[in-house]
């Protein structure tokens, strides 16, 4: 019984860290690596923090780009579509966000990378609970 309780306190705890982890994904946007970190999992309606790590082809952290993040939601039945833009700032080896997502449901999550005058994107969807 002993072994038993102690097996289920340990995959709790597991389950606890990998849950505490935010919702992360990366893609490739253009020449770069980017890697986007929510703080929460998964994201919420309402204020989420977000962070960027930006690496150049050479795998080395890219720190003097213009990045732009925007949630947008389509238009549904008897409402409109939504959209939230905002400029991520540079912070250490990354770049952070504050993106409010002003209800419940599928959003369509864009970053926009600006650099010597060149521009790469990448897009993903979250569903904010």
């Amino acid at each position: 019984m002993r072994k038993l309780a102690v097996a289920l306190l340990v995959l709790l705890l597991t389950a606890g860290l990998a849950f505490a982890k935010g919702y992360e994904v990366s893609k490739k946007a253009g020449d770069y690596d980017v890697a986007l970190t929510f703080d929460r999992n998964p994201p919420i309606a309402g204020d989420n923090m977000v962070n960027i790590v930006i690496k150049d082809a050479a795998g080395i952290v890219v720190k003097d780009a213009q990045v732009k993040v925007e949630a947008s939601m389509p238009a549904m039945p008897g409402m409109p579509p939504m959209s939230n833009k905002t400029e991520a700032t540079a912070k250490g080896d990354a770049y952070e966000a504050k993106l409010a997502l002003s209800m419940s449901g599928p959003w369509n999550i864009a970053v926009k990378i600006t650099r010597a005058g060149k521009s790469a994107s990448m897009k993903f969807t979250v569903d904010a609970r």
